[in-house]
């Protein structure tokens, strides 16, 4: 899953940026309304989270922008208490309210819940070959035996998965998994495609992740292989 936190307090920021990392998300930050809202506008995500109160552009000035061109989940994080803040925020169009300060895991929470009503028509459970995965629970199991991933590890399958049969950079693996600004000139791709391939295909008769030199990766079955 894919987050943008536009969050002034940079503290605030760098502790959801943190704890979500470790969840197995991948996380942008802005720490203005000005750079918030081209990335909120611009690129895709599953969720924003946004603070109200920001330089340059409030957090209600970012909604507006958004919901003039799209649907992304947005929940509001705000120091105020008032009722008032919280019915504009809504009205605007926003999905959800935390006032600070907040639990991590009610955010967590609440983000998780957004995510799977906005994805509730996509499709739950992705298979190649023999390979499943459970992308509500997690789960990955491979010929009735269940694998253990890390969370960028299950990332990275989920994406091989989801363009089942497609030819991926290490240029786009390395964005979409990491970081839009991911330096793909250093070997963390091939490290993880590496202990990636060990998972799901050492123990077994046929390979499902396959290297296509001088072009990326691919996850197919391939007959005979």
């Amino acid at each position: 899953m894919k987050v943008l936190i536009i969050e002034d307090e940079r503290k605030t920021a760098d502790y959801l940026c943190q704890g979500l990392t470790e969840q197995g998300w991948t996380v942008d930050v802005a720490h203005d309304g000005i750079d918030g809202q081209h990335l909120a506008v611009n690129y895709d995500f599953d969720v924003v989270v946004l603070d109200v109160m920001l330089p340059g552009l409030s957090g209600f000035d970012i909604l507006r922008s958004m919901r003039a061109v799209k649907n992304t989940p947005v929940i509001m994080l705000t120091a105020r208490d008032g009722v008032d803040d919280r019915i504009n925020g809504l009205r605007e169009g926003a999905d959800d309210y935390l006032i600070k300060p907040f639990s991590f895991l009610e955010l967590l929470a609440r983000l998780q819940a957004l995510t799977r009503r906005g994805r509730a028509q996509e499709q739950t459970l992705l298979r190649v070959g023999e390979l499943s995965i459970d992308l509500i629970r997690r789960k990955v199991v491979r010929a009735g035996q269940r694998i253990e991933l890390s969370a960028k590890e299950f990332a990275l399958l989920e994406l091989l998965a989801r363009h089942q049969g497609e030819i991926l950079t290490k240029t786009a693996i390395a964005e979409m998994v990491w970081d839009m600004n991911f330096d793909s000139n250093t070997n963390v791709v091939e490290v993880a495609i590496k202990r990636l391939r060990a998972k799901i295909d050492a123990p077994f008769t046929s390979a499902l992740l396959h290297t296509i030199r001088g072009m990326g990766y691919v996850l197919e079955e391939r007959d005979g292989a």
